[in-house]
């Protein structure tokens, strides 16, 4: 393993980032055509117990390797282990984090059933 300056491991993230490969906003607007509804925002903001529930279910599903609060009330979340480490703004963001991950699997299965 090699070990690289905390600034190449550590990116600054904000929850509207596209951080996954493959895990982009839609910039275009639903339509009748489009299978995929625009997101509602939300109406209140999540709590940490919220944000720290979806960080546990991803991890304990492999979707993420790890998802850690920090003393700040940022989240160091890593998709694999060897991946760099992220960091994200507050509940909000992990929140957010759990709904793109979500939304990927959910248009991304096949249509078998």
């Amino acid at each position: 393993m090699r070990l690289t300056p905390a600034k190449e491991q550590v990116k600054r993230l904000t929850p509207h980032s596209a951080w996954w490969p493959g895990l982009g906003r839609a910039t275009a607007p639903a339509t009748k055509e489009s299978p995929i509804s625009a997101r509602h925002p939300r109406t209140r903001v999540p709590s940490i117990a919220e944000a720290g529930a979806w960080a546990e279910v991803l991890v304990r599903h492999q979707l993420l390797h790890a998802a850690v609060l920090a003393p700040t009330g940022q989240w160091l979340v890593q998709q694999h282990p060897e991946s760099p480490v992220r960091v994200l703004d507050g509940a909000t963001a992990m929140v957010e984090v759990a709904a793109e991950i979500q939304h990927r699997i959910r248009t991304t299965r096949n249509d078998t059933r």
